[in-house]
């Protein structure tokens, strides 16, 4: 038996301002925009890892009132999962992200536990690490 991922799901507040942080700063490519009435879900993808999908969409799309205000909340706080992402060029990757305008957490440093890495938040509050890759 073998298993990959997919898809996974960044929930933003509004996918068109987060689309130029994923996109020009991390480097993704935009492979689909689907809307479905007032939703739209955006899946952004890289060479590096093909058939994998970064979905974008806002915390409504798909979901009841209830649920979509309930995960607002959380993405309001900052408090939903964090991302991580990794690529052979941190300090390259770093100053891309840092022209977007996003908010930098952390400029890249060598953790005690091991990897090169630094953290952003999105343009909606999610905080997004990035992991210099051993080449």
């Amino acid at each position: 038996m073998d298993i990959s991922l997919n898809y996974s799901h960044i929930t933003v507040n509004d996918v068109d301002e987060a689309i130029p942080f994923y996109r020009d700063g991390l480097g993704l490519k935009v492979e689909n925009d689907v809307a479905s009435g007032e939703h739209r879900w955006v899946t952004l993808g890289s060479d590096t890892q093909p058939g994998l999908g970064i979905v974008l969409s806002g915390p409504h799309a798909g979901r009841s009132e209830a649920d979509g205000n309930a995960i607002q909340e959380l993405l309001t706080k900052g408090v939903l999962p964090m991302t991580v992402f990794s690529t052979s060029d941190l300090d390259g990757l770093f100053e891309r992200v840092r022209a977007t305008g996003a908010e930098i957490l952390q400029e890249p440093i060598d953790q005690p536990w091991g990897p090169r890495d630094c953290a952003f938040r999105d343009p909606s509050g999610n905080m997004i690490r990035v992991n210099q890759r051993a080449n």
